[in-house]
């Protein structure tokens, strides 16, 4: 289901540079401030079997950007040049491939990405650097359990098992994820900030509902159920320390 992407909201971050109670712009050079959007976080597709490294970045105007690993060895770097770098970026976000398991496993990526303090360094275009420390974890919530549409079990293979056939209303639910992935990674404490329900349709639109990490059913709107037969779902959750893990279903709709 590699049609489903997901954005998370920016979380604001102002930060100022007084000297003797005025802004003092040769200051502001010299001094790193955070992005006002720095994320750097691991998510896993469980159904599919495959992990990634993922970031967002978001500031005023910048020109360059770079990313260190806690042993502070590059492992991005990002220059504009030309035009480009008068006009400067902004938002700025990117995802690894994903292989399967069966080309990387889990033991193999985390060995690839180690558990620390990662830096996301960059300038902007009014000499500004900016600097944000993420710590990154192995520890990956474990993924949501017990898909359920009208209350009916949904199939962990949507290639192996037809979903279900309901009628309108139709709700989707899932249990609340409190624990960390029993077979990969880290263990250690999950907290549960947000979910997110995509929803697709075989050439049709996708439908994406965010919700607190304390939601765990949507009610889906019968104009969009009216739209197909065939339906997959996707639900991810995201744990306080960034990392995401995602579980795939479907279902069908009798018209």
């Amino acid at each position: 289901m590699s049609t489903f992407k997901h954005k998370l909201p920016a979380l604001p971050i102002a930060v100022a540079a007084l000297v003797s109670g005025v802004a003092a712009p040769a200051a502001l050079a010299e001094e790193e401030v955070p992005w006002t959007v720095g994320r750097l976080y691991f998510q896993l597709n469980d159904t599919d079997g495959d992990l990634g490294i993922h970031m967002k970045i978001d500031d005023d105007a910048w020109k360059r950007v770079e990313i260190e690993d806690p042993s502070e060895r590059t492992i991005l770097n990002i220059s504009v040049r030309g035009r480009l770098r008068r006009q400067g970026l902004t938002e700025l976000s990117f995802e690894s491939a994903e292989p399967g398991f069966d080309e990387l496993s889990p033991e193999e990526f985390f060995a690839r990405f180690p558990e620390g303090i990662y830096e996301i360094e960059g300038e902007r275009l009014d000499g500004v650097e900016l600097e944000s420390e993420i710590l990154l974890t192995h520890v990956m919530p474990a993924p949501p359990e017990n898909l359920r549409v009208n209350g009916m079990a949904t199939p962990d293979d949507c290639e192996e098992e037809e979903g279900p056939t309901v009628s309108n209303p139709v709700t989707i639910s899932w249990d609340a994820v409190t624990e960390s992935h029993p077979d990969l990674g880290a263990e250690g404490p999950v907290e549960a900030v947000r979910y997110e329900l995509a929803v697709e349709i075989d050439e049709g639109p996708l439908m994406t509902v965010n919700l607190t990490g304390e939601e765990t059913e949507v009610d889906i709107p019968a104009n969009y159920l009216a739209l197909g037969e065939e339906f997959k779902f996707q639900v991810l959750v995201q744990d306080a320390g960034g990392n995401e893990t995602s579980s795939e279903s479907c279902f069908l709709v009798a018209q």
